[in-house]
């Protein structure tokens, strides 16, 4: 059976894997948003919001800044969330779950003027029915919490919803991952794979914090100890973007490798679902994903078959990032000035790795020139110093 190479210029294969790839600069409103209706402000009353299978109608997309109110009515067959999400997509500013079929619930948020984004989710999967959301400034502020603890408490819980978000959204691009290789999709499991390991890259730290599962789902072969059975991403990586003279797995090895990856994941999934987020865990967690893009993605170590290291640089960046979000009311009273240099490195990083984006996906590694790797490394020094301070600063 031939094998499988990455050639140089792949038009084909590179718009199949990008059109999949989350790429977090500039989320996208899936099908089904409703054009909203625009109305001046939250004074107007409680925001609309009907979920149905297909849509995601919100009665408003501009409202002015303040407490607002989402009243959330699920039309649709199955139970449904709802999010409120930063402008990236990924950080939740609040949402309620597990609305039944006919029933409503609120979602209460003070919100400062900004872009968002609003997000159903029938059947509780998947990334959502999504549109964007302006919120305009009012004029007046709302009364700021000067009590640490609480704001502590606010962002560990967000960044928790997060986490599970995240694990959710894995779980399930796992299970359509696995069911293409074990059917022996390769094109559509090659097309699957970057985008659905974002996922697990963007809470790497939560997911290494249990230590059996991590060599499980993400060992690479390099790293492997004598006699160590090897599984995971990376094993079927091996499998799906062959090195010359590699012998293929067969239908019943692939079926294996597919069966014991969901198994795994869906263990992580439950396991999530008890672990304990403290302010300090965030915070070293931020740091952890940016030594995970020093030691692994800019060496190009991680996705050593596929090329795809710079979908998991952008979700380790995506993580570190939301982490520090979610501690930023904390850090702008104690260390404001910490509080901007984060804000700029991580923006300077962000523009460096989007001069290599596709505009839906990314560059394949070992298509950048030496030079533009070491420009990525610097960018990722240079936020790593201030991004050390951070636990301290927040939790002393």
């Amino acid at each position: 059976m031939p094998s499988f190479t990455l050639p140089k210029s792949a038009p084909r294969f590179r718009k199949t894997l990008a059109l999949v790839a989350a790429v977090t600069a500039a989320p996208l409103a899936l099908a089904g948003c409703m054009a909203n209706s625009k109305t001046p402000g939250a004074a107007d009353g409680p925001i609309q919001v009907t979920s149905t299978q297909t849509e995601c109608k919100v009665s408003a997309n501009q409202v002015a800044s303040g407490n607002l109110t989402f009243a959330v009515k699920n039309e649709g067959p199955q139970a449904a969330d709802f999010y409120l999400l930063a402008e990236d997509g990924l950080r939740v500013i609040g949402e309620v779950e597990n609305i039944g079929p006919g029933l409503s619930r609120n979602l209460v948020v003070t919100a400062a003027a900004g872009k968002y984004t609003t997000s159903c989710k029938p059947g509780m999967q998947g990334d959502g029915i999504r549109a964007g959301f302006d919120v305009t400034d009012s004029g007046s502020r709302p009364a700021v919490d000067a009590n640490v603890q609480e704001l502590l408490d606010t962002g560990t819980r967000q960044y928790s919803v997060y986490v599970k978000d995240q694990t959710d959204q894995l779980v399930d691009g796992t299970k359509e991952f696995a069911a293409a290789y074990a059917a022996g999709d390769a094109a559509k499991a090659r097309g699957l794979y970057a985008a659905t390991r974002m996922h697990w890259e963007r809470i790497e730290p939560v997911a290494e914090s249990f230590g059996d599962l991590d060599p499980k789902l993400d060992a690479r072969e390099a790293d492997l100890e004598p006699g160590q059975e090897w599984t995971g991403w990376h094993r079927a990586e091996k499998d799906l973007f062959p090195p010359a003279s590699y012998t293929p797995q067969t239908k019943a090895e692939r079926a294996a490798i597919a069966t014991q990856l969901v198994a795994d994941t869906e263990d992580l999934a439950q396991r999530t679902r008890t672990v304990e987020l403290t302010a300090d865990k965030i915070g070293n967690g931020a740091k952890e994903l940016l030594d995970e893009v020093a030691t692994g993605k800019v060496t190009g170590e991680e996705e050593i078959w596929s090329h795809t290291d710079l979908w998991d640089f952008q979700a380790n960046v995506d993580g570190a990032r939301i982490a520090f979000e979610s501690l930023k009311p904390v850090l702008q009273q104690k260390a404001p000035a910490l509080s901007e240099a984060l804000e700029a490195k991580f923006a300077a990083l962000q523009a460096g790795l989007k001069q290599h984006s596709t505009g839906e996906g990314f560059a394949y590694y070992n298509e950048l020139s030496q030079t533009e790797v070491q420009q990525l490394a610097a960018l990722v020094d240079a936020l790593g110093e201030p991004l050390a301070k951070l636990t301290s600063a927040v939790v002393l």
